[in-house]
């Protein structure tokens, strides 16, 4: 089914090269990306449309519903997100390692980072197969925030001494400085205002900085501008299940995962051998005649090892934890008729947005449309019939038409 875009934020799948992470990149969007276990797999990133899975309100109104922007299965809408599958990063890559200036050029376009991490540690610092067990994975995560950090640094730091010197004749402040020299990498002010704040550091006479000081302020800055989650894959392996908690133990999100289970499951699902849908818990084989005993047996695995154990592959969750908790996103639904919940055309719950939480009604009203928010008077929720004004701030699945003068008129 051909859906029309509804995504607005770009989620970068990164770690280093043959930790299965275009098997990730594939699996949640089954796009073709090229998997090999060697190093510098994926040359030129991969795009591709992946769904985020939320409950559908359709049933809250007791109504059939009729997407356009998105897809109702089961009761459950996906809705399209965009994900790159950015080139392999190993140390080193700030300077221009491997294919380091690639990797980092894409993460100035990414809003948030699924970290995929080899958690049966096997696979050695610069992407090479090793004996399960043999790396720690914990390095992964230290040496890409490290990676990132120097690469920020390094932009900030060619104009410092210039900047830190004009900030204190400048009635502009540091803030308004930092937020114009890191443009490129989509940092807005408020991240950088409250990585200054939660660095402590004087924001008056910022040539006071130490070098500790300024690379303080970076790590908080690209936790808060670039958020990242730990996805630990290859969880079935024996070694895994210990890194795992060790991963915990850090100050992210880790969700266990097996990538390749799930790539496995969404091809035989896009088949039909199987009833299967992202993010579940089980699934059922409905053509048995159609699989071998081997791949019959495959797929009991993944229930008893995977899905089981886990709860799921850890895909779809990732996706979901990505958007609704590390960004931070809401869903709302426009309308037109209220009565009938439907646009002009009278499909029913059309469009479905992900949007960050606490926007007001009439910013949502720009997105949708740049002359409905010019136009805007005020909002009624279809739950109550209740009008809403400008200033009202929206809840997560939130039914809402918007009125304006021109449609009033």
């Amino acid at each position: 089914m051909s859906t029309q875009k509804s995504y607005s934020r770009l989620l970068g799948v990164v770690g280093k090269p043959n930790t299965g992470k275009s098997t990730f990149f594939s699996a949640a969007t089954l796009v073709a990306a090229e998997i090999a276990n060697y190093p510098f797999t994926t040359i030129k990133p991969n795009r591709g449309v992946g769904y985020v899975r939320t409950k559908c309100v359709h049933e809250d109104f007791k109504v059939q519903d009729n997407p356009r922007n998105s897809v109702c299965l089961g009761g459950d809408r996906m809705v399209p997100v965009e994900l790159v599958d950015i080139a392999g990063i190993v140390p080193g890559a700030w300077e221009g390692k491997g294919l380091g200036n690639q990797f980092l050029d894409e993460i100035r376009r990414a809003d948030a980072l699924i970290h995929v991490v080899d958690a049966s540690g096997g696979t050695d610092c610069e992407g090479k197969s090793c004996k399960p067990g043999e790396h720690d994975p914990l390095e992964d995560v230290q040496f890409l925030e490290k990676e990132i950090n120097m690469w920020m640094q390094t932009i900030l730091k060619k104009d410092w001494s210039k900047i830190s010197r004009t900030v204190e004749t400048d009635k502009k402040g540091l803030v308004y400085h930092l937020e114009d020299r890191l443009a490129g990498l989509s940092i807005k002010r408020q991240f950088v205002a409250e990585a200054v704040r939660r660095a402590n550091l004087n924001i008056e006479r910022p040539v006071s900085w130490t070098e500790d000081d300024f690379y303080r302020f970076i790590d908080h800055l690209r936790r808060i501008a670039k958020p990242m989650l730990i996805v630990a894959n290859k969880i079935d392996l024996p070694t895994a299940k210990a890194n795992l908690e060790r991963l915990k133990k850090l100050d992210y999100v880790v969700i266990p995962c097996s990538a390749e289970a799930e790539l496995g499951l969404r091809r035989a699902a896009e088949k039909k051998l199987i009833d299967y849908k992202a993010g579940d818990t089980t699934f059922k084989i409905t053509a048995p005649e159609k699989l071998s005993t081997g791949q019959i047996n495959g797929l009991e695995a993944i229930k008893e090892k995977i899905l089981s154990t886990n709860g799921s592959t850890g895909v779809q969750e990732a996706l979901n934890t990505a958007y609704f908790k590390l960004l931070d996103m809401i869903t709302v639904y426009p309308v037109e008729d209220l009565e009938h919940l439907s646009d002009h055309n009278g499909r029913i719950l059309p469009d479905v947005y992900l949007v960050p939480k606490g926007i007001t009604a009439h910013a949502f009203a720009y997105i949708i449309h740049t002359e409905l928010g010019e136009n805007f008077l005020y909002a009624i929720d279809a739950r109550d019939k209740r009008r809403i004004g400008e200033d009202a701030i929206l809840k997560d699945r939130d039914v809402i038409s918007i009125v304006s003068a021109k449609k009033r008129g």
